[in-house]
């Protein structure tokens, strides 16, 4: 039986999105099949569109999207954590060349399976890993954060950035939020924040030592890069770490080595493949994450939901940079 899936023959545009009928797959030894019920789009699925995301050794034509939830429909022979009609969300730690989740099937390791709490929606349980994960490593695996220090997020209204926010306050730390818009202001202040910061209007270092009586922050997540890292840096506080988890910014990124010298700071790379290809890591990370889905403590913010024959138009919004949470393609618009 033929069913829907997007796949990519060239990288460009939003418009290289191919939305095709196809048949679908049996799963291997180690796989299995769902039926995807939502799918969360990521910027790096976009940079990944247009070439400037790490291809690996992705050949043409390729799926992508590493992030969904759904049902299992078929298992292979060898698996038994999961059997057909669980609910699941994917964790994103696979490649997506037979792996990508964009359309109505998607074949997947079994390893990258988590059952979907039963608190969420399934456009809910397609937001969570992604968003969770990326913040999960700097802030709890790493960070060795102590309650009432301060926590710095920039492009604070992506799904990372609010996600981060939500888990820096329940570790109790002071949290400023950068944006570039100041119609996000009230989202992000809602959504956690105790400060805002608009980087369009204000001067970055003169509000973070304002806010912190001199400090600086203790630790920065930080997907732009680019020129901004020098203001981080003479905003960071004694011993600070500077978190860089992407390039958002497509100019050239000077290291700013006096104040590193003179304050002690870490600037260091971060990707979320550092959870998710440690077994013993990816386990804490989602025992850590998933009982605060449960009881509520944590809650994705979607942005805005897509149909499936979207595809094109959502890609578009993702790169309006208009999103204050995370977007959602609903494939069959199934609610729960």
């Amino acid at each position: 039986m033929g069913e829907r899936i997007v796949r990519l023959y060239e990288v460009g545009g939003p418009e290289v999105l191919r939305l095709e009928t196809v048949p679908r797959e049996a799963p291997r030894p180690g796989e299995v099949r769902l039926r995807v019920r939502a799918i969360g789009l990521n910027n790096s699925e976009a940079q990944y569109r247009r070439g400037e995301y790490p291809m690996r050794d992705t050949t043409f034509p390729t799926r992508l999207g590493r992030e969904c939830s759904g049902l299992v429909e078929a298992v292979g022979d060898d698996v038994r954590l999961v059997r057909p009609g669980d609910e699941v969300s994917t964790v994103p730690s696979f490649d997506i060349q037979r792996g990508g989740v964009y359309g109505e099937w998607a074949i997947v390791p079994a390893a990258a399976l988590v059952p979907m709490p039963a608190a969420l929606s399934y456009v809910e349980g397609a937001a969570v890993w992604q968003q969770y994960l990326t913040a999960y490593g700097p802030l709890v695996e790493h960070g060795a954060l102590r309650p009432g220090d301060c926590v710095l997020v920039t492009a604070a209204s992506s799904s990372v950035g609010r996600g981060a926010i939500q888990m820096a306050k329940l570790l109790g730390c002071e949290v400023v939020a950068v944006t570039r818009s100041p119609a996000k202001v009230e989202a992000l202040r809602s959504g956690g924040a105790d400060h805002v910061i608009v980087a369009s209007e204000e001067d970055l270092v003169s509000r973070v030592a304002a806010i912190t009586g001199g400090r600086g922050f203790r630790l920065a997540l930080d997907p732009v890069a680019g020129p901004g890292l020098a203001a981080l840096a003479q905003a960071a506080g004694t011993a600070a770490s500077i978190v860089e988890y992407g390039q958002l910014s497509r100019e050239p990124t000077p290291f700013p080595l006096l104040d590193v010298l003179r304050k002690g700071l870490a600037i260091r790379g971060y990707t979320l493949w550092e959870i998710t290809l440690d077994p013993a890591r990816l386990a804490r990370a989602v025992d850590w994450i998933g009982s605060r889905l449960a009881s509520g403590a944590l809650r994705p913010v979607i942005d805005r939901v897509f149909a499936l024959d979207q595809i094109v138009e959502a890609h578009r919004y993702i790169e309006s940079g208009r999103q204050n949470g995370k977007i959602v393609v609903d494939v069959e618009g199934a609610g729960r």
